[in-house]
Formats: C-alpha cells, sequence, structure tokens
C-alpha cells in the first residue's frame, strides 16, 4: 500500500466517521416528531416531515456505507456500477457545495447569523448544527480524497492519457446536454448577481442563497465545458484526468442537487404552506431543476461513453 492508497484509507474511514452524528440526529428528529417529542420543522406536517428526514435518514446510511466501500476489501468485490453510481451522487451532494460551506461561515460570522442557510430543524442548538454542517464537510472532503484513489485501484486507465489520444471523441453525445446545462447555469449566476427576473418572493433571498445560486452556477458551467471538451477531444494534448473529474463533479452536482430540490419544489407548488417559500418562481425552479437533472445524467454518459471509446479505438 503506497502513500495514496493509505491517505484514501484516512479520508474513506474519517468521511464514514464525520457522516454519523448527522445520521444519529435525523433519527433523533424522527423518533422525537413521533412521539411527541420534538416539534415539526418550519412549513412541513407531521407525516411529510418524518418522509424528509427520513429520506435523509436512508441518504446518510448509503453515504456512510459509500465510504467504508473506498477502504475496505468488500469494496473491491461488489458491482462497480452501483457503487459509481452511488459515489457519483454523494461527490456531486457533498464536494461541489464545499465552497458554499466556508463562505457561508464566512458570511454567517459577518452578520451574526449562526443559524442562516443551515441545514436547521425546529430549534436547533448551536452544538447540532456544528455536529450537521461537520458531517457535511468532513464527508465532502473524505470523498474527494478516497474516491480517486479508489479509482486509480479499480480502474487504473480511467483518468490516464489526453484529449485526442483514442480518435475524435464521441460524435454520439448529444450537444444540447451542455447548451441545457450552460442555459441552467447562467440563469443560477444571474440570480446569484442580483438578477430579479424569474423571481418570485424577493424578500426571501439572503446572502446565502446568493453564494449558493452561484456556486452552483459556476459548477453548472464547468460541467458543460469540460464535458464538451472531453466528448470531443478537444483541444488536443490536455490531460484528460482534469475534465474527467469537473466533468464528474459538475454532472453529480446537477443531477443530485436538483434531484433533491425538485421534490421539495413540486411539494411547495402543491401543498402551498403559508410560511414556507422559494425565493424564484415555483414554475421556472422546477423547469430548470429537471433540466438539470436531465443534463447532468446525460453528460456523465458522454463521459462514460467517451471514455469506452479512447479505451477502445
Amino acid at each position: 500500500m503506497d502513500r495514496w492508497d493509505r491517505a484514501g484509507g484516512i479520508a474513506a474511514y474519517g468521511a464514514a466517521l464525520a457522516l454519523t452524528p448527522y445520521l444519529l440526529i435525523k433519527v433523533s428528529w424522527v423518533v422525537g416528531s413521533l412521539l411527541g417529542l420534538l416539534p415539526v420543522g418550519t412549513g412541513f406536517g407531521e407525516v411529510e416531515w418524518v418522509v424528509l428526514n427520513s429520506a435523509t435518514i436512508a441518504m446518510a446510511g448509503i453515504g456512510i456505507a459509500v465510504a467504508l466501500a473506498l477502504v475496505r476489501p468488500w469494496g473491491m468485490r461488489i458491482p462497480g456500477v452501483p457503487l459509481a453510481f452511488c459515489a457519483w451522487v454523494g461527490t456531486g451532494f457533498l464536494v461541489p457545495v464545499l465552497p458554499y460551506a466556508v463562505l457561508s461561515s464566512l458570511l454567517d460570522s459577518a452578520d451574526g447569523n449562526p443559524d442562516s442557510g443551515s441545514d436547521a430543524g425546529p430549534s436547533m442548538p448551536i452544538w447540532e448544527a456544528a455536529l450537521v454542517q461537520i458531517g457535511f464537510v468532513g464527508m465532502g472532503l473524505g470523498l474527494a480524497v478516497a474516491l480517486p484513489t479508489y479509482l486509480r485501484r479499480r480502474w487504473p486507465d480511467v483518468f490516464a492519457g489526453r484529449l485526442g489520444d483514442g480518435g475524435g471523441g464521441s460524435p454520439k453525445v448529444p450537444p444540447w446536454m451542455v447548451v441545457v446545462g450552460a442555459a441552467v447555469g447562467l440563469i443560477w449566476l444571474y440570480w446569484a448577481a442580483g438578477g430579479t427576473a424569474g423571481v418570485a418572493h424577493r424578500g426571501e433571498r439572503d446572502l446565502n442563497w446568493h453564494v449558493l445560486s452561484g456556486v452552483f452556477g459556476l459548477w453548472a458551467i464547468a460541467a458543460s465545458a469540460a464535458t464538451w471538451a472531453a466528448v470531443r477531444g478537444r483541444p488536443a494534448g490536455v490531460p484528460r484526468w482534469g475534465l474527467m473529474v469537473l466533468g464528474w463533479l459538475g454532472s453529480g452536482s446537477l443531477f443530485a442537487w436538483s434531484g433533491w430540490k425538485l421534490p421539495f419544489t413540486l411539494y411547495l407548488a402543491v401543498a402551498q404552506p403559508p410560511d414556507a417559500a422559494l425565493p424564484e418562481n415555483l414554475a421556472l425552479a422546477a423547469v430548470l431543476h429537471l433540466a438539470a437533472v436531465v443534463a447532468g445524467s446525460t453528460m456523465l454518459a458522454a463521459l462514460v461513453r467517451t471514455r469506452l471509446a479512447s479505451s477502445n479505438p
């Protein structure tokens, strides 16, 4: 085992350990609300609150299992496709949002509002909010180190070579996917910069909303550009690994975060709770999230086909 594998192993165990308190907190929310010991979150009924947090419990459990699979021997024996998909979704959730976590903490310290933009539940104490934040950041950092070392062991040629090594790219890749991804990213960047078109509730915007819109807008643009370059095989001679990493993370962020936000947006559109609202127009937000999910999944398929084609010229 070389130093990269050792670093990956430490990162994988650290990621699983960091996310465990988040899992336990979410379990306590579900149990506490069912027993009447804790109130439900603002804008939710008891059923909706239990379903929402049960989903996050399942996601946290899968995340911990994926982290352990990246370091344990049994992780090399399980089928690669479902593991790669779960890792893609997990990194799409957590790694792209790391800049937001840093900027959000700085902004919260500046405006004196530590709860702004957090994954806060009912009357979440500061220590609980800190554990949630540590869980997200720790899992994201751990996956960012552990996943490449795992891929290096299991599929050593995934990020090898340079653009143009395997020919001119994949002509079967639809160009609309990068156009859609870039368009979604530009709209998010427009909102981050203060644009008001498509914003229904201007008073709901805060600094964290602007930062989050900007971060995911940049990732959408990066994913579109990287995927387009990778599948076209140009500019020739550029190391493939950098574009593949950007395409992997960016497409994962489009798919994972919009896949998570889309049901929530639809719920708000249908239920119309009086004490919960999004800044953006719900119909437009739903269209954008749907477009992001489709674009992200298509980008991933394009990257996989392109790499297979370059490995078998």
